[in-house]
């Protein structure tokens, strides 16, 4: 498939030139966009029709901020993130942040394992664990390859690629009221939906996401071959991650508000599709479903080791060995978990969030931070309108922290 794409992209050098810039931002829409997300996003849509679209906006734009922040942070430096953070407040804030990330994404690989195997396993009527097993060997092959950013790059590309055709030809074959779709833009907030509001923006505007395209533009200006690497090059992945979850979005309050139905997983999506449009309708979703899990599960695992890795001084690069050991143990701890308990154990989620909520305030501030220091970004530290919306996107972010610390521990 990719090589069948590629050698029409080959005859439009700037379609080409166009398209191998996506990659960073195509990597980081593939990593937020999992099997949870997807959760998310039904139930929003099942319970609210298309009342939140605006939702997906606001998040949406908070990412890009963000994500163009870290992208500048990425060109602007020589060294990694992480090294930036040691060099002005120590190495111990370095570890915490490695570390924390790492548990965070190791915590929840389990549930990317799990969206790989109900994928395949619902057409195929094959065990679940034997797709995860297979999928996560898989996973683990890659780290064989020589240069596994162009691996992860083109891998990337592929899978969303599947969810975006496999989405908009289920969005086709449900054929929604585009005049009452547009009335979503339109802000309210409906009784009821302040949890999966707070659920919605935690998990789309993801601070650890965003933290990562720092390493992936300069992974990328490495492969760049000489040529400009631009700092918004993220934006156009991060605009179909959006467009992703509004199709979504779209289809859930199609299908299931109208029928008062309930979604509990994103294969209560697919389940509700067949009685109306038929298999294929099913098939296109698990399609999709697949492609937001396994792109999830190779980049959530790259996230996780890379970041440990460097933060405890072995370097950020994804050929480096122990990099790529680290990034196979978020794989094989995820694995383990799903097969072992089929789910994520309710007392690991307690802890994964305790740590999100201490971790992503942490990383939101030294982002923003470094991004204002005129000693270490020159020409690209941010401009007055990014200050201040950082600082609302900020505000947010702890506003959400402090949520859910009260609704966790008290």
């Amino acid at each position: 498939m990719y090589q069948g794409i590629k050698k029409r992209i080959g005859k439009y050098p700037g379609l080409k030139q166009w398209i191998k810039s996506l990659g960073p931002g195509i990597i980081t829409a593939a990593i937020i966009f999992g099997p949870s997300k997807m959760t998310i996003t039904s139930k929003l849509g099942a319970n609210y029709g298309y009342a939140m679209i605006w939702l997906v906006v606001v998040a949406i734009y908070f990412l890009i901020l963000f994500t163009s922040m870290a992208g500048r942070i990425g060109l602007a430096t020589s060294q990694s993130l992480l090294q930036t953070i040691r060099h002005k407040w120590g190495k111990p804030v370095s570890i915490i942040v490695g570390i924390g990330i790492f548990f965070v994404a190791t915590s929840f690989q389990s549930g990317n394992s799990i969206g790989v195997g109900i994928a395949l396993s619902e057409p195929t009527n094959i065990n679940v664990k034997f797709w995860i097993v297979l999928f996560n060997i898989l996973g683990l092959g890659l780290l064989f390859f020589k240069d596994l950013y162009k691996i992860l790059e083109k891998l990337m590309f592929v899978l969303v690629a599947l969810m975006l055709i496999a989405f908009l030809l289920t969005l086709i074959k449900i054929n929604p009221d585009l005049s009452t779709v547009t009335d979503g833009l339109k802000p309210s907030i409906p009784a009821g939906s302040a949890g999966l509001i707070i659920a919605f923006i935690a998990s789309c505007f993801s601070l650890i996401a965003a933290f990562y395209q720092c390493y992936l533009m300069q992974e990328r200006r490495k492969h760049s071959q000489g040529a400009t690497v631009k700092p918004n090059e993220s934006v156009t992945g991060i605009v179909i991650l959006g467009l992703l979850v509004i199709i979504v979005m779209i289809c859930a309050g199609s299908v299931l508000h109208s029928r008062n139905l309930p979604v509990n997983s994103a294969l209560d999506m697919a389940k509700a599709l067949e009685p109306l449009f038929g298999e294929l309708s099913t098939v296109l979703f698990l399609a999709g479903l697949f492609g937001a899990s396994f792109s999830s599960l190779v980049g959530n695992a790259a996230i996780g080791g890379t970041l440990l890795g460097d933060s405890l001084g072995y370097g950020y690069q994804l050929n480096n060995k122990v990099i790529k050991g680290l990034i196979a143990l978020v794989m094989i701890i995820g694995a383990s978990i799903a097969i072992i308990f089929g789910k994520l154990p309710l007392n690991l989620i307690v802890l994964a969030q305790s740590v999100t909520i201490f971790i992503v305030p942490i990383v939101g501030i030294a982002l923003f931070t470094i991004a204002n220091d005129e000693k270490v970004m020159g020409s690209l530290k941010n401009n007055l309108i990014q200050k201040i919306m950082g600082t609302v996107g900020l505000a947010l972010i702890i506003f959400l922290a402090i949520f859910n610390a009260r609704d966790l521990f008290f």
